[in-house]
């Protein structure tokens, strides 16, 4: 069993006596007057393939770069296996990264490109060379091996530039969008292939990455970050099932977000008053007071519609379909409220009947309590 399956079995980010093989303490970037990383502090495990996830100018990839050595942090302190970065240069640590660009020599063979880093430390030519062809039957390019970059395609251009990052063996391999430059159905074929490598060496990989369904399906945990700050961490269900903020909740998925007050509460259950969807229950929070404002998070596929009322729904709220689109197994549907509030609800296409919900129907939507999610911040 690889390393990448003994911790995804185990999770040991989930056992407070693990020790982690990445540890960020406090990590603070500042740029003159701008904070571009803002007091970070993070535990990545052995064999771990975690994301950090968020838009343009998050910190995520000065974060990187001060993991590979290329940037100094201004206060803090970066542990790789136990070892005290601060004074280690680029060079010496137990690193590697794979850039967007992937940074090809182009008039290098693949070959000579996998091998140069051993080469350029003056490892024997042929032990060099033996290497390379190991890293590129394990990238599935050993066809390719007397072509030059032009001649392949951007997916095997990627897989060169992972082999070359990786023939050197390094603890911890630093990905800044590394599938970036690839067409959808292209990066949808890759990111299973950088599993399934990441799993055969079990090297510990951090990707940086803005695709939300990129780091959903790569990683073991997600860190996602906004305005410098890492603002949750956790698995990709529990970062889509369980956000802690609007700003998770609205940046990984789609979400329909409500204000409310928390009203009276029963044993199994909660009174929320929201402008939109009028009263409507919940499972009861702890440590919520009657009176609380608080904001409601309800995902478009936790969202029935109907054209009648469901005998067993036990809340709800009547509107007006306004947009349909189809997507294959899906069909996404753009209601309007009596209130004028647009709602986003999708089905499944598969489970849709002779007769679909069309345009400009009145439509009833109903879904469980427990598919409304309480958040506080």
């Amino acid at each position: 069993m690889s390393s990448m399956a003994i911790a995804a079995d185990t999770r040991p980010w989930r056992d407070p006596a693990a020790q982690p093989f990445i540890s960020i303490r406090g990590i603070t970037k500042r740029f003159g007057d701008v904070v571009a990383v803002n007091d970070v502090s993070l535990d990545i495990h052995q064999g771990e393939l975690f994301c950090l996830l968020g838009g343009s100018g998050c910190g995520k990839s000065t974060l990187l770069r001060m993991l590979a050595g290329f940037e100094a942090p201004t206060e803090g302190q970066i542990l790789i296996d136990g070892q005290d970065m601060a004074k280690v240069p680029a060079d010496k640590r137990p690193t590697n990264m794979m850039f967007q660009s992937y940074a090809l020599f182009p008039h290098m063979s693949v070959e000579k490109n996998v091998a140069y880093g051993l080469l350029r430390e003056g490892k024997p030519r042929a032990e060099a060379l033996q290497r390379a062809a190991e890293m590129m039957r394990m990238v599935k390019l050993e066809a390719f091996a007397k072509r030059k970059p032009h001649q392949l395609s951007g997916g095997q251009r990627q897989r060169v530039a992972l082999a070359r990052a990786l023939i050197k063996q390094p603890k911890l391999l630093l990905l800044d969008e590394p599938l970036g430059a690839l067409d959808k159905k292209l990066r949808e074929e890759t990111q299973f292939e950088l599993i399934r490598i990441q799993e055969s060496l079990g090297v510990t990989f951090i990707v940086v990455t803005h695709d939300q369904d990129e780091a959903m399906t790569l990683a073991t945990r997600i860190g996602v970050m906004s305005d410098g700050v890492i603002q949750q961490v956790g698995e990709p269900r529990e970062i889509y099932e369980t956000p802690k903020s609007r700003f998770v909740a609205d940046f990984i998925g789609s979400v329909n977000l409500f204000s409310g007050r928390v009203g009276p509460a029963a044993a199994d259950f909660m009174r929320v008053t929201t402008d939109d969807l009028g009263p409507v229950s919940v499972p009861p929070v702890p440590g919520l007071t009657q009176g609380q404002d608080i904001w409601l998070a309800l995902r478009p596929e936790r969202i029935t519609l109907t054209r009648e009322r469901p005998e067993i729904a036990v809340d709800g709220v009547t509107g007006m379909v306004e947009d349909v689109g189809y997507v294959g197994h899906l069909s996404s549907y753009r209601v309007r409220l009596t209130d004028g509030r647009v709602i986003r609800a999708t089905q499944s296409n598969r489970l849709r009947d002779e007769d679909p919900i069309s345009w400009d129907e009145q439509v009833f939507l109903s879904w469980n309590p427990a598919a409304l999610r309480v958040l506080t911040q």
